[in-house]
Order: C-alpha cells, then sequence, then structure tokens
C-alpha cells in the first residue's frame, strides 16, 4: 500500500478509536510535517505498517500535568517514546528553560519506563537510511516473536543476533557469531525464513542479506 492510503487509513482510526478528547482534538488537527516526514521517509519504509504506534500519545508527569510524545510505541506492555527533535527548536535557539524542561521531560518518561528515542530531523532528512536502521533496532528491543518451541539453541540464538542488529546480515556474519560454517549458517537462515521468523531483503543466493521478520 502506498504511503499516502497508509497513512490517512492510520489517521483515521487513530482519531476514531481514542475517547480522550485532548488527544483527539491534538490528531484532529493533523500532524507536523517533521512527524509525517518521519513516517514517511523512515518508520514506513522500515517497518511496512503502523502496527503498535500511536501519534500525540499523551502522558502525566510527576505534577500530573499532560505531555504529549511526538510517537508511542507500545507492542504489548512494553513502553517506547520516539521524539523528533527540530534543530531550531531543539538546539540553535532553545532558551535555557526550555532546555531544562526537555531534559526534566525525558527524566520522567524514564523513570516512567520509557525507553526514549530521540531523532534529529536533520538526521531523518539527510541520512534515512541510518534512521531505518535505528528504527528497525529499536522495534527489535520491544517485539514479541512468537518463537516456536521446537527452535534449536543455534535458531535461538540466530533470532537474538538479528534482533539485536542495526543493519540486514549476511549468512557469513551470522557464521561468525555461532562459530559454525557459512554453509551451515545458511541452512539455518533458510529455515528460519521458512518459519516466516526472518525474512530475505536483497541480494542473490550467494549473497543474500537477512533481517528480523516485524511482521509477524
Amino acid at each position: 500500500m502506498k504511503f499516502e492510503q497508509a497513512f490517512e487509513a492510520f489517521m483515521s482510526s487513530q482519531i476514531m478509536e481514542e475517547t480522550n478528547n485532548r488527544r483527539r482534538e491534538r490528531l484532529e488537527r493533523g500532524l507536523g510535517y517533521a512527524e509525517i516526514e518521519f513516517l514517511r521517509s523512515v518508520w514506513y519504509p522500515a517497518a511496512g505498517n503502523f502496527n503498535h504506534l500511536y501519534p500525540e500519545w499523551e502522558v502525566k508527569d510527576f505534577s500530573n500535568s499532560y505531555r504529549y510524545l511526538d510517537f508511542a510505541y507500545m507492542p504489548g506492555q512494553v513502553k517506547g517514546a520516539i521524539e523528533i527533535q527540530g534543530y531550531g527548536s531543539h538546539a540553535r535557539d532553545m532558551e535555557i528553560w526550555r532546555f531544562k524542561d526537555l531534559c526534566i521531560r525525558h527524566c520522567y518518561l524514564a523513570l516512567d519506563g520509557w525507553v526514549v528515542m530521540p531523532l534529529a530531523f536533520p538526521s531523518i532528512t539527510e541520512s534515512p537510511k541510518q534512521c531505518q536502521q535505528l528504527i528497525l533496532s529499536f522495534i527489535g528491543k520491544f517485539i514479541s516473536t512468537h518463537v516456536p518451541v521446537s527452535l534449536s539453541w543455534v535458531e535461538n540464538e540466530t533470532i537474538r543476533f538479528a534482533r539485536g542488529l542495526l543493519r540486514p546480515f549476511p549468512p557469513s556474519e551470522l557464521s561468525a557469531h555461532l562459530k559454525v560454517s557459512t554453509k551451515y549458517a545458511r541452512i539455518i537462515l533458510h529455515r528460519l525464513c521458512d518459519m516466516q521468523l526472518l525474512v530475505v531483503t536483497k541480494g542473490q543466493e550467494r549473497a543474500r542479506m537477512y533481517q528480523l521478520n516485524l511482521a509477524v
């Protein structure tokens, strides 16, 4: 599905399902340019969907005032926050009180169990591939893949290895990690792809790259 169609459906469902009037009003006003560009250039190409993602998510700090995350990522009971940092508003032109408030905001989130991923807007526009790799790793940190109990220890370790990487990997890297032959590493990777736990991202038979299947 094209981004525009997926984004429209995503925002419509967020608005329709929201019972909090404050958040619904913010969603109805629409996302900012930086947030939409993040979804267009980074999140959607990397993840292929908007599952478990919530824009303008409302949280309370310890003084019971409301704050809003650019995006909350909440698969299950885990809590991840993605904050898009504009250079002008967050660095070059920031007043000291705003800088202090930003740090306090991140402290409150950390103490409340949130894992915060701050992304600079210039990185989104200038280095989208690097940001996609970071987001894949961010998702992999929380994703709860249903792993069959029949997996061997090398297959389990391969899944753990794939979750921890910031990028797709070739069989040779898995071979070095597991201390097995490249041929055996390919057998493991093929088996996990058949189970739909891993996917091939690119390359022909001898030059394939693999990564965790985020769609499962």
